[in-house]
Parts: C-alpha cells; structure tokens; sequence
C-alpha cells in the first residue's frame, strides 16, 4: 500500500501546485468571510481608520502576490 507521502512524491509540479493552491485559496476566502462578519455594528465597534488600514493591508499584500506570479510567469517566457 501506498502511503500519502509516497504518493506525494510521485505528484507532478502542477499537480502539486493545484493542490496547494486549491486549499490556500479557500483558506484565504474563509478568512475573508470570517474579516467580513466584523463589520456588524451590532457587534462591534470599529472606525472608518481601522477598517481602512485593514484594507490598506490587504491590497498591499494581493499587489505583492500578484506580482510575484507576474514574474513567475513571465521568466518562464
């Protein structure tokens, strides 16, 4: 029997590569699902500062991501 490891192991790059991506990605949108519930005022107390600062945050970080993958791209051309 093979175990996960081995199996791994006889993965290709893409393979790999969609299956490390598929779990981030929903990791990244359950995150943000979980950010966008505490917008409830009912609930919480924020100012319009906080949140720009957490979406300031954000944009930078998905710039840099998205960059990186330009790149990544584009040596490969």
């Amino acid at each position: 029997m093979v175990n996960s490891t081995q199996a791994r192991h006889k993965e290709t790059k893409n393979e790999k590569f969609r299956r490390l991506a598929e779990n981030r990605v929903n990791t990244v949108l359950d995150r943000l699902r979980l950010l966008g519930q505490l917008s409830d005022k009912k609930n919480y107390d924020y100012t319009d500062e906080q949140v720009s600062k957490i979406f300031r945050a954000i944009d930078s970080e998905l710039k840099d991501t998205k960059y990186k993958f330009q790149i990544g791209f584009e040596t490969m051309n």
